[in-house]
């Protein structure tokens, strides 16, 4: 078994109450590496077109990678996978913290979780020793009541959890798979699936380091880091992903307003320098991590806000503030813990609010539509009151736990306009007027729209280490931000393709390592030859197999739109009067078809299928 990994899958049916394991070649390992790709071999081959993602015949998959686990920063990730609640396709996150490594420590590369329990469960998992428990001391608790219920009950206070909270329970289309109360798989509503299948939890308690192929070479890159630390990683310690929020105000590119507008008057408010200095206790990290990145919040009044829920990222500043017009950092703050307490995805959550909030401000829905609550933007009591509403499926908060797409259906043809997502999945706090490319990427995303397999254009638009690193892909020059040239779409592709790879491998975004260094950890980690050219195709196979599965079960390529929004100009700020055009979004997007080996209609073809080594793939694609 090559370094790296255990070699075992675990196999959870649910409805039989049996567990089984599986053990792949190395060729397998090889060829997926783990994360997007692993799951998408999975459900490809075993989740049928028509699968009800809430049926019992949908499968989730917990899949860390070959750096999961292994003693190095950004290793702490896993990725939960399966048939998609909130797009009807492919679905998966990403989470941090420990889990995933606590897995890959119990001797564990996968879990495949098939069927339906009978009754609330939770899955103990101690080394190679697994076991099907009762969940119901745990069903309708909130997740860091589970949690210690959990560890109190195995008594081991170190068990690292999985859980997909009350709001999984009551299949709330966008929750989220929280890891250990502040970690959050949480786009796809993976957590949604998870409550279907009565799985409250995962429990995992690991004793095996995981193997790594030279030891030597992988503590260099810490060294490195600590070495380097405070000009490579430095402001994220400092101030933490919402760190950028007053250069995203100043570019016009800070969502507000449910992406009316890119700039908010209240921005100051709410950026991370302001959360340092006030409400900031602490900083943590997640797994071999010296980044520690994850914000630690406290509040007294006019909310308590409990630090054991960690406090609110960039995504979430943005969702819960500008987005829904609220400055105020204490209701952001508090509307983070809910969403961690019910385990309810922040930006999915946000954006739906906010579209009510449009609609309310619209006249389409009024007061006797949301009990009495004034639905405005900037109203942060209305905010925290619509998250509760949800989270208990409660008056109009039962419409907007399906998300804004299906809760425009329901308020009527007027309410679509006002629905932010790509495929049914909410629209992410980066803005596609300021960063085309980015837009082009949520339109073909797999799982809706989704900036963390992305490009961020702003970062590629003069000389600098970006633009730099991409020359190792052949990317020579800068380009601007609102460039939607071919060249533009050749950058933009090779850039998706690697951060796919990085959701197989499963390695954290925020960590430093450029593609040369990603290689060499990989080297590092497993002892194979690998090139940049093989982890690229990795990254290949995963774009590819996700999009061959949105095919079979119905997807196409009129799925891959933006809303309206984005093609309407700005009225205020620095891009006022820009906007996305359409025959040039139009253009690009078969271009970037076109790029990876697919027909104008975005249908991969069998050469392509051969070359990346998975001619299985061609019978799955409908004809």
């Amino acid at each position: 078994m090559p370094y790296g990994y255990n070699g075992k899958i675990l196999r959870v049916d649910l409805s039989k109450e049996t567990v089984s394991f599986e053990t792949p070649p190395e060729s397998f390992y090889r060829t997926y590496f783990g994360g997007r790709a692993l799951c998408a071999y999975y459900l490809l081959r075993e989740v049928p077109p028509g699968t009800d993602p809430l049926g019992r015949e949908n499968k989730l998959i917990f899949a860390p990678g070959v750096i999961t686990g292994a003693p190095v920063a950004g290793s702490g990730r896993n990725s939960v996978g399966a048939k998609s609640p909130l797009t009807g396709g492919y679905g998966d996150g990403e989470g941090g913290g420990y889990f995933g490594a606590e897995l890959k420590r119990a001797g564990w590369d996968a879990i495949i979780v098939e069927g339906k329990a009978s009754r609330p469960v939770y899955l103990w998992i101690k080394d190679g020793a697994v076991e099907i428990r009762d969940g119901s001391s745990i069903w309708g608790k909130t997740t860091g009541e589970a949690q210690d219920i959990i560890r109190q009950e195995l008594g081991d206070t170190g068990i690292r959890t999985s859980q997909c909270g009350i709001a999984g329970e009551r299949l709330i289309r966008y929750t989220a798979v929280c890891n250990d109360l502040k970690h959050f798989a949480g786009r796809s509503g993976m957590g949604a699936v998870m409550g279907s299948k009565n799985l409250r939890a995962v429990a995992v308690r690991g004793s095996k380091p995981v193997e790594v192929a030279d030891p030597e070479a992988v503590r260099g890159f810490g060294k490195w880091l600590m070495d380097n630390f405070d000009d490579l990683v430095g402001d994220m310690y400092e101030n933490g992903t919402s760190g950028g929020v007053m250069d995203l105000q100043a570019s016009s590119g800070l969502p507000t307003r449910n992406f009316r507008e890119g700039q908010f008057e209240g921005a100051e408010k709410i950026s991370g320098q302001t959360m340092r200095d006030t409400i900031l206790v602490g900083r943590e990290n997640c797994f071999a991590c010296p980044v520690r990145c994850k914000r630690v919040v406290k509040v007294d009044e006019p909310y308590t806000v409990d630090p054991a829920y960690g406090g609110p990222e960039y995504e979430t500043i943005g969702s819960l503030g500008s987005v829904c017009g609220i400055d105020d950092l204490k209701a952001i703050a508090k509307g983070h813990e809910l969403c961690g307490k019910y385990s309810l995805d922040t930006i999915s959550t946000g954006v739906t609010i906010a579209f009510a909030m449009e609609c309310f401000e619209n006249g389409i829905i009024g007061l006797d539509d949301t009990g009495g609550i004034d639905l405005r933007f900037g109203n942060a009591g209305a905010m925290l009151a619509m998250i509760e509403k949800i989270a208990r499926r409660e008056g109009i908060g039962d419409v907007l736990a399906e998300g804004a797409a299906r809760a425009a259906e329901k308020f009527g043809p007027e309410a679509k306009k006002f629905a932010i997502h790509v495929k049914g999945q909410e629209v992410p706090m980066h803005e596609p007027r300021l960063k085309t490319a980015l837009g082009l990427g949520y339109a073909v995303s797999p799982t809706g729209a989704d900036h963390m397999h992305n490009i961020h254009d702003t970062g590629y638009t003069k000389e600098g280490k970006s633009i730099a690193r991409m020359r190792t892909l052949g990317v020579l020059s800068p380009l601007p931000e609102a460039d939607l040239s071919g060249a533009k779409v050749r950058m933009m592709t090779y850039k998706t393709v690697w951060e796919h790879f990085v959701n197989c491998a499963v390695w954290c975004t925020f960590v430093p390592w450029h593609f040369e260094q990603g290689l060499e950890l990989v080297r590092a980690v497993t002892g194979w030859n690998s090139s940049l050219f093989e982890l690229m195709k990795v990254g290949e196979r995963a774009i590819t197999l996700t999009r061959i599965f949105n095919l079979a079960h119905g997807l196409s390529a009129k799925d891959d739109y933006l809303t309206e929004r984005f093609f309407e100009p700005f009225k205020t700020g620095p891009l006022a009067g820009h906007q996305i055009d359409r025959a040039n979004f139009e253009k690009a997007k078969k271009l970037h078809y076109g790029m990876l080996g697919w027909s104008d209609q975005g249908v991969p073809s069998e050469a392509k299928l051969e070359e990346l080594g998975i001619g299985w793939a061609y019978d799955h694609i409908p004809r």
